[in-house]
């Protein structure tokens, strides 16, 4: 297996991995909605995320990061837009509209992330990836579709899909730091969004429930909002945003599996989801782009092995084969091969 190949396997798994503990945590959610009301629910969910991250890499001693000038910017409008105002949003819709309309509104954060992918940041896409996401939002839809929709009005709608835009915009915010230590983000990320939520929560008249169901609110959000996040960063990293949106939108099928196994009828509905999203996944897994490209020199910092992207000297010993990191440039480059819109293959012409 080539070096291009490990990445995109890498970067798939990753994808996979965060729809697989999102869509896992879907039970455990509802379960604790019985007693913690949904906004406060979102700010212990986010709040585990950012605690049990931060201990995490005191516990590992994980180096610490410091973001560019420019890439500061670009976390900062993520967490804004999808830690803030994004719950803001959802909650304001959930209180006017019945949960039905809702599930099958929340579907339109893949379809956000992937658009505002192709068309604002001009990440590459073909006619085979774009009816692959379609093929899996379409399962998504199929799965939460309750048989009789209701919205109840507009406002109540436009709010949830405000909050999928939000959502989107976040994505696509988050990829342009994603080469940054994944752990690190999804940390300041669950602290700064959770610290808002609870104080809005607490602002509407909210209390903390016990001790009990507290810590097991926060340890759902340790693994749906913060490792799923750490594996969505990785994902992007490799693949590129809207391909990650893409497997990300698989989550309600991983939740429908797990309730299966728990007991649940197999249905007609879940059987063509499933069809659908496998289909849209392998017209994923089965993309090639491949073409002669020019890479313009530039200048950051990551985690990376000297591979055909990277060549140059260091002023202190790397062991061969080794993944380091450091800052490093990169020469300009002309070749030719297959690859994704990762963090080096985002800006050329198609």
């Amino acid at each position: 297996m080539n070096g291009k190949t490990q990445m995109f396997s890498s970067g798939v798994v990753a994808a996979l991995g965060a729809a697989l503990l999102f869509g896992a945590s879907t039970p455990l959610a509802k379960m604790l909605l019985r007693d913690v009301d949904p906004w406060l629910l979102a700010g212990l969910f986010y709040l585990g995320s950012g605690i049990g991250l931060t201990l995490w890499r005191v516990l590992t001693r994980a180096a610490p990061v410091r973001l560019s000038r420019g890439e500061t910017g670009w976390l900062a409008g993520a967490i804004l837009s999808g830690g803030v105002v994004g719950p803001v949003l959802l909650m304001f819709g959930l209180t006017g509209m019945p949960a039905s309309g809702a599930a099958l509104l929340l579907n339109a954060e893949g379809v956000f992330t992937a658009l505002l992918a192709w068309v604002v940041f001009k990440e590459n896409f073909d006619h085979r990836i774009a009816f692959g996401m379609a093929a899996i939002a379409a399962g998504a839809v199929v799965l939460s579709w309750p048989g009789e929709a209701q919205f109840a009005g507009a406002l109540p709608a436009l709010a949830i899909l405000g909050a999928c835009l939000a959502w989107g915009i976040d994505n696509n915010l988050t990829h342009k730091v994603s080469l940054t230590d994944a752990t690190w983000i999804a940390a300041v990320k669950g602290m700064a969004a959770g610290s808002v939520n609870l104080v809005l929560a607490f602002a509407l008249g909210d209390r903390l429930p016990d001790w009990l169901t507290t810590a097991a609110a926060m340890g759902v959000g340790l693994l749906a909002y913060g490792v799923s996040l750490v594996l969505f960063v990785v994902g992007m990293r490799h693949l590129g945003t809207a391909r990650s949106g893409a497997y990300f939108s698989v989550a309600p099928f991983f939740g429908a599996l797990i309730a299966l196994a728990s007991g649940e009828p197999l249905t007609p509905r879940l059987t063509v989801a499933a069809a659908l999203m496998a289909i849209g996944i392998w017209l994923h897994l089965t993309e090639r782009h491949e073409h002669k490209h020019i890479h313009e020199g530039m200048e950051h910092s990551h985690e990376h092995e000297h591979d055909e992207h990277h060549q140059h000297v260091h002023d202190f010993p790397v062991v061969s084969g080794a993944k380091h990191t450091h800052r490093h440039r990169h020469a300009p480059q002309v070749h030719a091969h297959a690859h994704f819109p990762d963090a080096h293959h985002r800006d050329h012409a198609h």
